[in-house]
């Protein structure tokens, strides 16, 4: 197996499983994968994977004292990405890898 940096991905930094609409983000140290599995049985899966070069522009925003889910938006040339994130997501460390991913992939 080929271990470079050119393809491997070796850790898994975030992960945010949501049980209500069985959708999985994790955040690799070269991309974002989210799975999404559909339908009532959860048999039909949709996979997404987005390599950080690919990204134009992000935002986000923490958990509010009420609102426990802090939100991270993706924009791509494909269209806009909605993540999100559950309650003890360090949001700022999400921004800071996306940060030096962008600056470092291009």
């Amino acid at each position: 197996m080929n271990t470079s940096n050119s393809g491997y991905v070796n850790s898994r930094l975030i992960s945010r499983d949501s049980a209500s609409s069985r959708l999985v983000t994790l955040f690799t140290n070269m991309r974002l994968i989210v799975r999404d599995a559909q339908g009532m049985s959860g048999k039909k899966v949709e996979i997404y994977s987005l390599p950080y070069s690919r990204i134009d522009m992000w935002s986000s925003e923490n958990a509010g004292t009420l609102d426990w889910n802090s939100e991270l938006g993706l924009w791509t040339r494909a269209g806009h990405i909605k993540v999100k994130l559950g309650k003890g997501v360090d949001v700022r460390r999400l921004d800071r890898l996306i940060t030096h991913m962008m600056l470092t992939s291009r």
